[in-house]
This record gives C-alpha cells, structure tokens and sequence, in this order.
C-alpha cells in the first residue's frame, strides 16, 4: 500500500508540474542554497523541498547537504515528525506540505487528509488544523498539488484564515495561474512568499543541470527566488545537482531559509509549532 501511494504522489506530482509549466506562469528553473557562505550579495535564493514524511527516495541525501533550505513535509505519513524533526534539529525550516485537490488526477494519490473543494467548511477547517498540529516545528504551509483548490476562493479562504490563527506564512507553489492565494493573502494579512521556479519537473540530471542554469540568469534581473525541488522520484539526483552547484550558485546570492525572506514585520510574527 505504501509503495502505491509513492507511486501515486509522484505521478499526480509530475501531473501537477506539467500544469504550472504549461501555464506561462512558472519560469522552469532551479538553484541551491547555502546560509554559511561568505557572499556578500543583497540577493537571496531559497530552496523548498517537497514531499517530505513518506520514506522518499533521496531523503537522507537532501538531510546531508551542506546548506540551508526548508523542508516540506507531509501530513499523516509514517515518517512525518521523523523528517520534520530531523529537519528542524539541523537547521531548516519546516512547513506543512498540505495535499490539495488537483485538476487532474485521483484523489486517492494525495495520500490521507487531503483538502477537497466538495469537503464542507467544517471539514477543511479541521483537516487544517489536524495537519499543523501534525507536523512539529510547522512555520509555514505550502500547497501540494492544489491546481483545483488553490483556484477556489471558498476553500482557500478557510485554509489561509487557519494558516493566520496559527501564525503562520504561506508559500503558494503556483501550481495553476488561476491561484486566487494572492488576492486572500493579501485581503486576509497572510504574509505569502510565492514559487518562481520547479527544480525537476523532469527527473534527469541533464534537466536539473540545465535549470540551474536558468535560475542563475533569472538572478541577474530579479533579488529574490524561491525554487522547489523534491524527494521521491528525483530526490538523489536533484540532491546530487544541488550538492555540485553550490559553490557556483554562491557567486549569485545568499542562500536562505523561506523564513528570511519575509518581511521584518511578518517574520517577527511567525510562530513556530513543536
């Protein structure tokens, strides 16, 4: 059962990044992160790590890299406070990686807890909240597939008001251009950071190499970048890309967690979970 849901949450996964390349909106890229280097550059790059809390492929190989990045974990999977945890213990940030209804796709891949916009109010709220107080050190919540729900006003209104009580950020992985996160954020005071980049939609090396590239170039016009990368099926080669591309990245930005990229006044707010 565990191995089909890996191989469900890759696919749906692999679906849902065809979804936000496809839709003008994502600028296919990637980078990497280092908080102790020495760069003294105003221009700040977070990596986020998806898919975290199921016994991922490449786990212990993105634990091992010598930077900072946050970690996205999973609600209600056999390894969630394990990988929370451990993430939390070395460093990084730790954010909720909330299951959300896609576009396309079965349900059942999302995995236990999912929020789906046939699901009352009532309902979403208490999924909500049942997944922060799942995954420990939570400072943040990110959307996991979601091109359906994060495109629903009624259901993200709810999700984004739970995210506020908690005194937590959001991270919107823009997995559709019709995200409505923006506009609620914005209306309801969520302090909201947003993906620039996919790091390995497609899982080759080559792929990965070549979007490091491009994150490097979209540095040269823009000071800030968030890039997501994932365990599961890529997880060893995109923690093997990054490991390599350190030093190079370095000469471009200063590699952060989510957390220094927020405002002053929305970082001295943020509140975290154990």
């Amino acid at each position: 059962m565990k191995r089909m849901l890996q191989i469900g949450i890759a696919v749906i996964m692999l679906a849902g990044l065809w979804t936000a390349s496809s839709s003008g909106e994502q600028v296919q890229a990637g980078a990497d992160v280092d908080t102790h280097d020495s760069n003294t550059s105003s221009k700040q790059l977070a990596i986020v790590i998806d898919d975290f809390g199921n016994q991922m492929t490449g786990t212990s190989e993105m634990m091992q890299l010598p930077i900072h990045f946050t970690a996205a974990v999973m609600p209600f999977m056999p390894t969630t406070k394990q990988d929370a945890e451990l993430a939390h213990k070395l460093g990084h940030d730790v954010i909720v990686h909330m299951p959300m209804e896609p576009n396309r796709g079965k349900p059942e891949w999302l995995g236990p807890g999912a929020i789906m916009t046939k699901l009352s109010d009532e309902e979403i709220r208490k999924r909500v909240e049942d997944a922060i107080h799942e995954v420990p050190f939570a400072i943040g919540m990110n959307n996991h597939m979601g091109s359906k729900v994060t495109a629903d006003e009624r259901v993200m209104r709810i999700v984004l008001s739970v995210v506020k009580e908690h005194g937590m950020f959001f991270l919107d992985s823009r997995t559709t251009f019709k995200t409505v996160i923006p506009k609620l954020s914005a209306e309801l005071g969520v302090p909201l950071l947003s993906n620039e980049v996919f790091l390995d939609d497609v899982y080759t090396t080559d792929h990965i190499g070549k979007q490091m590239s491009v994150v490097k170039k979209y540095l040269d016009s823009h000071e800030t970048c968030v890039v997501i990368g994932h365990v599961g099926p890529p997880g060893k080669k995109t923690a093997a890309v990054l490991k390599e591309s350190i030093p190079r990245m370095q000469q471009s930005a200063s590699f952060v967690r989510l957390s220094e990229m927020l405002t002053p006044s929305a970082e001295k707010d943020i509140i975290p979970h154990p």
